[in-house]
């Protein structure tokens, strides 16, 4: 990691997320309300084709790619396509839409759209649109269940600690586990 990035992580790591989500959107990120956007989630290179909808989390060290770094080996004469790819790229614009939480260390690639009220899974790859009202995992990522029978199982085993202290939740959760 050179030294510019390893400063710029820093930096990044000791703001808020509300500033965070100024300096993306000084960028040209698209983002909306009452989102959720931790500092060490990477917009990459192109953050104005990212536009993020209301109620939306993205979670630690989440990448959104915004276009096919794979170019780079076409571009090189050595593989044997001369100048065809001398000055491409290709990007892809990525819509997340409103009430969804993407885990941490998901990828995100360029070209997505994300419907609303969508979970991905920790660690997934998305690499194909995702409908709305489902829950993806994987790598890529699949459709694991829809968003009523994510409820369904969530209703049988949540635990109703979002009022609580600290301390409260902390001596609830040693005596239940």
């Amino acid at each position: 990691m050179n030294l510019l990035l390893m400063i710029k992580n820093l930096y990044y790591s000791s703001i808020s997320m509300r500033k965070y989500e100024n300096i993306l959107r000084k960028k040209g990120a698209v983002i909306g309300k009452n989102c959720e956007i931790y500092t060490t989630a990477n917009f990459g290179s192109e953050p104005y084709l990212i536009n993020i909808g209301n109620h939306v989390r993205i979670n630690e060290g989440v990448t959104l790619v915004t276009h096919d770094g794979g170019y780079w080996v076409l571009r090189n004469k050595c593989a044997g396509y001369g100048d065809r790819f001398r000055y491409s790229d290709k990007f892809g614009k990525i819509i997340i839409k409103d009430n969804v939480h993407i885990g941490t260390n998901a990828i995100i690639m360029p070209g997505v759209t994300i419907g609303s009220n969508v979970v991905i899974a920790c660690g997934a790859v998305v690499t194909h649109d995702i409908p709305s009202n489902t829950i993806v995992g994987g790598i890529p990522a699949k459709v694991i269940e829809t968003l009523d029978e994510y409820a369904m199982k969530a209703e049988k085993i949540s635990v109703q600690t979002k009022k609580y202290s600290y301390e409260e939740k902390k001596r609830f959760l040693l005596n239940k586990l």
